[in-house]
């Protein structure tokens, strides 16, 4: 790696690729849409993990219908606390702000334009990834999903949890950028590198929706 601690965007991406990193994932058979924790803890401004991520939701809500139209299969997820959030462990110690997802809080709810339907799986989780503690990686398999268009916040946080240790349970991870955000432009921007570089494929709302159309449906 170069000495210099302030290089250029298309420095760093030419030290990545020197170094061999960023190679190409193709999606597989089928896919999933897995939206990560779009709740109202990161949307409404008495919360304090209010971070202004409205533009995701919006692009959350047309990938919403586009999944619905093409069959794709839909995951939601959320965090709940029993109170105390003894549940929590260390991750609910270091993260005080959690206590906004107490079971019952307003906070933890899901917006009004994205409202899981009928039959849609919702993956409650207590840590960082959907994946952790949950059902979620059997329940894919057993829908014949080996491929994931991943959504939600934070980019930093429960997104990235769940684009690697998707990668870890062998499904091909897709991160929609358009669809994420994150309490910082630069956090967010960062942290979609390191995706594309190390875990996954970052698309933006048009490429998923295509892939949607590709892969998607039975």
């Amino acid at each position: 790696m170069a000495d210099d601690q302030t290089m250029t965007l298309d420095q760093v991406t030419a030290d990545y690729g020197r170094a061999g990193f960023g190679g190409a994932l193709q999606p597989g058979r089928r896919m999933a849409l897995v939206i990560v924790d779009v709740v109202m803890a990161y949307l409404d401004k008495s919360c304090p993990l209010y971070a202004g991520v409205e533009a995701a939701l919006a692009s959350n809500e047309r990938l919403l219908a586009a999944a619905r139209t093409t069959g794709t299969p839909v995951v939601f997820t959320n965090v709940v606390y029993e109170p105390g959030g003894l549940d929590g462990g260390v991750f609910f110690r270091k993260v005080p702000a959690l206590k906004a997802f107490f079971r019952g809080s307003a906070f933890g709810a899901f917006p009004p334009t994205l409202q899981p339907a009928p039959g849609e799986l919702v993956i409650s989780k207590q840590y960082p990834s959907a994946f952790f503690g949950t059902s979620l990686a059997s329940t894919l398999h057993a829908l014949g999903v080996d491929t994931l268009m991943l959504t939600g916040y934070s980019t930093s946080g429960c997104v990235r949890a769940s684009t690697l240790d998707a990668l870890q349970h062998g499904f091909i991870p897709f991160v929609c950028k358009d669809a994420c955000g994150d309490r910082d432009a630069n956090i967010h921007a960062a942290n979609l590198f390191d995706i594309q570089a190390k875990m996954g494929e970052v698309v933006d709302e048009a490429q998923a929706i295509a892939l949607f159309e590709r892969v998607g449906a039975v």
